[in-house]
């Protein structure tokens, strides 16, 4: 089985600059995280955008849903941003016959205590198994598009 991994930026993919005393979108860790997790599937890593999900635009999502559309695979795991993965994941819904899963991190991936390992394990786990759709991977669980929203207030995702 193949998975075409996306990355498209968030919390996931931040580092903290001193310099800057802020976090600012850096290289995505995916790759090392599914070196480390000995993820043993045939994939690979496409880094479509590098950009805060709050900076997405339409014209983001509309580039991301045109790279599926044209492209092979039929498995996608998609790193983003969480305050506007519920967007995105609807975008995306228009897209027939591929499973797509979202995941992304509510504290970076390069931090000691994450949750990004385990939310990728999640989202490779469900893209495995979900038939064919637009699916979210967060606080341990897999939503479907349009049945999820971001709790900030108690910083997790929940069930519309």
């Amino acid at each position: 089985m193949f998975i075409r991994f996306v990355t498209t930026g968030g919390t996931i993919d931040k580092v903290y600059f001193d310099a800057l005393s802020q976090y600012e979108v850096g290289d995505s860790p995916l790759r090392q995280i599914l070196v480390e997790s000995l993820v043993n599937i045939e994939y690979d890593i496409v880094p479509l955008l590098q950009k805060d999900s709050l900076e997405l635009t339409d014209a983001d999502r509309a580039r991301l849903c045109e790279f599926i559309a044209n492209d092979s695979a039929e498995r996608y795991v998609i790193t983003h941003g969480t305050d506007t993965m519920q967007q995105t994941a609807e975008a995306l819904a228009e897209l027939p016959g591929q499973t797509i899963v979202l995941t992304g991190a509510l504290t970076p991936a390069r931090f000691r205590t994450t949750d990004a390992v385990f939310n990728v394990g999640m989202a490779v786990a469900a893209v495995q198994v979900c038939p064919p759709g637009v699916y979210i991977a967060m606080s341990g669980q897999v939503f479907p598009a349009g049945q999820v929203q971001k709790n900030r207030a108690e910083n997790r995702f929940e069930k519309l």
